[in-house]
């Protein structure tokens, strides 16, 4: 993991997505592609080669961790760092969803003026656990 500056958000919901876009883009700076499914991001990955992916768990054909896990088969992805967001998760699901490539986990509602703020914290303590 080096810098991050593209993130790819995957999330079916068009409301969430344009506030997030907005929260990543204008207030954090990041270069951001969006999909709306986790078909149209496995469409769209290789193209955009992001440096982190930023994905709902809960979405309508494929779920997040079934994209994360479709995306982590490509050549050159196999390592990609994700964090999840969702509205809905035990401490149970949560412990099955953290692995040792995401990051963390994003509540919803989230506040858009810490979104790139808690995803930067994030993306730092990754860093620092795979340097140790």
């Amino acid at each position: 993991m080096g810098e991050l500056n593209k993130i790819l958000h995957v999330e079916d919901e068009a409301d969430i997505r344009e506030i997030a876009h907005m929260a990543l883009e204008l207030i954090g700076g990041f270069e951001v592609a969006q999909a709306e499914l986790g078909t149209v991001a496995l469409d769209i990955v290789q193209g955009f080669a992001p440096d982190m992916i930023l994905i709902d768990v809960q979405m309508p054909e494929l779920t997040g961790p079934e994209t994360l896990e479709a995306i982590r088969k490509m050549p050159g992805f196999e390592n990609i760092p994700a964090i999840y967001m969702t509205a809905k998760v035990s401490e149970s699901e949560k412990g099955s969803l953290i692995g040792p490539l995401e990051l963390g986990l994003i509540s919803k509602p989230f506040d858009p003026t810490t979104l790139a703020t808690q995803i930067r914290a994030m993306w730092d303590k990754g860093l620092s656990a795979a340097a140790a």
